[in-house]
């Protein structure tokens, strides 16, 4: 019942959208000055260079330039607030992960910003893997000897994260509760220190996203154990996806664009039919792979309402699952 009151909430926000008014009476030949797309994270980062790559192509197809804004810090929040209050006529867009959109609600108790009613879905972008890894001389081969190690000596090995209440950290929760592991689950200040620490010997694994990590797995420093998207991930064959050991099993991070509620419809479905196009391009798809993300499109902003109302009851699920309570 949540889902579909959600997915009737954002059509009905596109269809008000789409009514003449002052904004869609205004767009004119959009657009006809430059974009922004607000983002959570700061320059550098994995969304940051995701959103840049897409931005720079962007640009091209629609003769403006795309301006990257970030406003990173509290888990998304101040990103995803900033996005939410802007002006909607077409030229702010939030360039939004799944915290933003969907796992904070299961976090905080409070939101200066509502997901649910704030946003207007605009296109999806990709799909971002997490990974469990150890370091490259671990005597630990596959996640079922992970599993087997831990029960053999419970307690004595620890499995490293970004925080219990950060994205790396619930899915280590939830792989723990899952396989009934007998590990001690360790929180870091940032998945890099985490990282360190494996690779140091300090920690037995650690689970992290594949973006941060690919380039230590290619150098040698760190081994994969396996990844949580539903399936392998291209260029990574070799390594199991964790639904083949849990059935069912899938968490992991994406990236969509997202449009302040009122946003012109005309303005909604270009830059969804741009973005759309742009991922179906072979180039642009193995670039943003070498980044780490997956490119994915999921159709219409219709499509993408529905893709967000699922992952709002499996997030549901999923707290509940481990026990994750908002603070």
């Amino acid at each position: 019942m949540k889902r579909r009151n959600y997915i009737q909430a954002i059509v009905l926000a596109a269809a008000v959208s789409a009514m003449p008014g002052a904004w869609a009476q205004g767009l004119g030949a959009w657009p006809d000055k430059p974009i922004k797309f607000v983002l959570s994270q700061p320059p550098g980062s994995g969304p940051d260079n995701v959103a840049r790559l897409l931005g720079d192509r962007l640009s091209r197809s629609l003769g403006q330039p795309i301006v990257i804004e970030n406003k990173p810090g509290g888990q998304n929040v101040i990103g995803a607030q900033t996005a939410a209050q802007a002006t909607p006529d077409g030229y702010t867009f939030y360039f939004a992960t799944t915290a933003a959109l969907v796992s904070n609600k299961y976090l905080f108790k409070t939101l200066p910003y509502d997901a649910q009613k704030d946003f207007t879905p605009v296109a999806f972008v990709a799909k971002s893997p997490f990974a469990v890894l150890v370091k490259a001389e671990s005597p630990i081969q596959s996640m079922p000897d992970l599993i087997a190690r831990s029960k053999a000596q419970p307690g004595t090995l620890a499995l490293a994260n970004e925080g219990g209440r950060t994205f790396g950290g619930i899915i280590a929760r939830l792989i723990n509760a899952r396989t009934q592991m007998q590990i001690n689950l360790v929180g870091y200040t940032s998945v890099g220190v985490a990282v360190q620490d494996v690779i140091g010997g300090h920690a037995d694994a650690v689970v992290a996203d594949l973006a941060s990590t690919a380039q230590l797995v290619r150098q040698g420093r760190l081994r994969l154990l396996a990844v949580t998207s539903a399936k392998r991930v291209p260029g990574w064959e070799s390594v199991p996806a964790l639904s083949e050991l849990l059935p069912g099993f899938e968490m992991v991070g994406w990236f969509a664009v997202v449009a302040p509620t009122g946003t012109p419809a005309a303005a909604v479905q270009r830059l969804n039919k741009e973005i759309n196009a742009l991922l179906a391009d072979a180039e642009v798809a193995q670039r943003m792979a070498t980044l780490g993300p997956l490119a994915e499109a999921l159709g219409t902003p219709r499509q993408l309402a529905t893709f967000l109302g699922v992952e709002h009851e499996r997030w549901g699920s999923v707290a509940k699952e481990i026990g994750l309570l908002p603070e």
